[in-house]
């Protein structure tokens, strides 16, 4: 279903070929997530994809990048994975350990979709980390959407 030159088909659209305009606007007007998706699809036309697979190729990509999409498969996955301790913002205290958070007493078991909305992640996680682990979630939506749509439409 995913093959190597798809992979490199959704490198080159993402990456080689969004420019810096795109990139920063996508997420904000519509036209700069539209311009993206059509400029992503285009390494797809060497697959002589049908009509509804590059449809659904290109129609999803500007779906999920326009409106961030993936930062709320992240947060559902954080918010039903396993808890974890944390600190409330409102405290004030930077904790090292799982022991500090529990000598501090004030102990919450997930985040609410307002304190996560940036990327999906709590605040406590380093934003470097919240970033990338988003892009990759970002990239594996678009690479599972295209092969289904590759290989069945």
């Amino acid at each position: 279903m995913i093959t190597a030159d798809q992979l490199l088909a959704h490198a080159i659209g993402d990456y080689i070929l969004q420019s810096d305009w795109m990139a920063t606007e996508k997420t904000k007007k519509s036209i700069a997530a539209l311009a993206h998706a059509a400029t992503y699809g285009l390494p797809f036309l060497f697959f002589r994809p049908s009509w509804k697979a590059y449809a659904v190729i290109a129609g999803t990509h500007f779906v999920i990048d326009r409106w961030r999409l993936a930062r709320f498969v992240v947060w559902i996955k954080n918010f039903l994975g396993p808890r974890q301790a944390c600190l409330l913002p409102s405290d004030g205290v930077s904790a090292k350990s799982y022991r500090d958070y529990a000598m501090i007493g004030r102990i919450r078991h997930n985040y609410p979709w307002s304190e996560c909305r940036g990327t999906g992640y709590p605040p406590t996680t380093p934003a470097w980390l919240a970033v990338w682990l988003l892009i990759i979630a970002d990239n594996i939506m678009h690479v599972v959407i295209n092969g289904l749509a590759l290989k069945y439409l």
